[in-house]
């Protein structure tokens, strides 16, 4: 069975991470410009449950723009997301990832971008 790598991205990009967790690459490597990288899958999972769990309790996250492209090897999604919290507040944040994939179809890097917006 063909991985397609545009729904794996398109699952991680909508925080949607368990879905990926087995076509993650053991030495995974996410880089979150201007906060560091984390290394290995291990790592990588763990900060994807964090982030789940942190994401469960706001009172909604909405995309307002969602897109995505592939290839063979590299997707790139572009997103913007509006979260809310239970107490009323709101974030917006505007995202691009790039998805990296070695010929088994894992993942093996994904840079992430992401700037606040004014609400």
């Amino acid at each position: 069975m063909a991985v397609d790598i545009q729904q794996i991205s398109e699952a991680f990009s909508g925080h949607r991470f368990a879905e990926t967790y087995e076509h993650l690459a053991p030495d995974v490597r996410w880089f979150l410009l201007g906060h560091g990288a984390i290394e290995g899958k291990d790592a990588v999972v763990a900060a994807c449950d964090s982030s789940a769990a942190e994401m469960a309790e706001l009172g909604s996250v909405e995309f307002r723009r969602f897109d995505s492209v592939a290839g063979d090897r590299l997707a790139v999604i572009d997103a913007e997301a509006r979260y809310e919290s239970p107490d009323g507040s709101v974030s917006v944040v505007s995202s691009a990832d790039i998805y990296e994939f070695n010929g088994a179809g894992l993942v093996t890097t994904i840079t992430s971008y992401a700037v606040e917006l004014e609400t």
